[in-house]
């Protein structure tokens, strides 16, 4: 497969009363042609942050350094008229919480058709007929009726799927999806989830996925990519990082995981326990020195304490940001306990 984007050293920035919060600090990693590229991590370790960035939409912060090279051009060096040409018609974002993303005092049709008329030039009827076209793609039910609904009207799901529809609306090389399952029930997840794969495969998209659930990622992404506190400190085909993690982080994600690791109960009876991560996120306005997630790590050792890990190759096509995999720094440094803090 070739790349159709390439993110090289991006940084972006919020301003805060306490300093600028560095919510994407030096990240780089591509996305290839027609891919499910899943981005993973706690809330608040940069995940949407990155997502917004490659559309230019992270107001009131900035992009401070770096490049997004989208099929050969450098996005954040276009005016922002060029911009323009990109959102909606060649990279869909399907954001967080439909319910806020959708105008609530504009018919789910006319939304869906807004980027047709934008981006196509077509006319009122035309665009109609498209939205209508889009909605029953993306299978919502009875599209002639619910496509004259506001969105409060219509279900969670049934919001999503209009979601969908405005993001693909103009077939889109790459699509965004933003927590695209957020408090849905399980079925209604797995239907578009379903549809998200197929629509991959018949549109050949591009699909960066942006998720905190792990089940999610197991079964719908192709590699994945593990952010911490505005770093990304792993990468690796999907199957490798679920059943060989190179990162202390990435274990302990996958510990949480209740299906995989509930902690026997004590002698005598009890309950079962879910293990958890230590401690929680650090403030991006402040991050600790060395690797960022030493404060939290049960593997620490003097090293992680002191400097900032490299990206490090961890098998083909893996790297992973940690000092554990570099024989020469752990023969040099000595294990020291982890910070106790409260469960996460």
């Amino acid at each position: 497969m070739t790349s159709l984007v390439e993110i090289r050293d991006l940084h972006v920035q919020y301003p805060s009363p306490r300093g600028p919060v560095r919510a994407v600090d030096g990240v780089s990693f591509s996305l290839m042609r027609g891919e499910t590229y899943a981005l993973v991590g706690e809330s608040g370790c940069g995940k949407t942050a990155m997502g917004l960035a490659l559309l230019r939409l992270v107001e009131p912060g900035r992009v401070t350094a770096g490049a997004v090279v989208f099929d050969g051009v450098d996005l954040l060096k276009l005016p922002e008229r060029e911009m323009r040409r990109y959102r909606g018609a060649r990279i869909g974002m399907v954001f967080q919480e439909p319910a806020a993303a959708l105008n609530p005092v504009m018919r789910v049709g006319w939304q869906v058709a807004e980027s047709p008329r934008i981006h196509k030039k077509l006319g009122r009827k035309e665009a109609w007929s498209e939205a209508l076209r889009l909605l029953r793609m993306v299978a919502l039910p009875d599209p002639e009726r619910n496509a004259k609904a506001y969105p409060h009207e219509l279900s969670g799901g049934m919001q999503q799927r209009v979601m969908l529809a405005i993001a693909l609306s103009c077939g889109p090389d790459l699509l965004i999806a933003d927590e695209p399952t957020t408090a849905l029930d399980v079925t209604v997840q797995a239907q578009i989830l379903a549809l998200l794969r197929q629509l991959r495969a018949a549109m050949n998209l591009t699909v960066l996925l942006v998720t905190h659930d792990l089940r999610v990622v197991a079964e719908n992404a192709h590699r994945v990519g593990v952010m911490y506190a505005g770093k990304l400190v792993e990468e690796a085909p999907v199957a490798g990082l679920i059943l060989d993690p190179r990162h202390p982080y990435t274990e302990g994600l996958l510990r949480s995981m209740p299906e995989r690791n509930l902690q026997a109960p004590p002698a005598g009876g009890g309950r079962l326990r879910l293990q958890t991560i230590p401690g929680a996120v650090p403030d991006p306005s402040d991050p600790p020195s060395g690797c960022r997630f030493h404060p939290r790590c049960p593997r620490v050792f003097a090293p992680c304490r002191a400097e900032e890990p490299p990206d490090l190759p961890a098998g083909p096509g893996r790297r992973s940001a940690c000092f554990l995999i570099d024989p020469q720094k752990r023969s040099t440094g000595s294990a020291v306990p982890a910070a106790a803090g409260p469960s996460a």
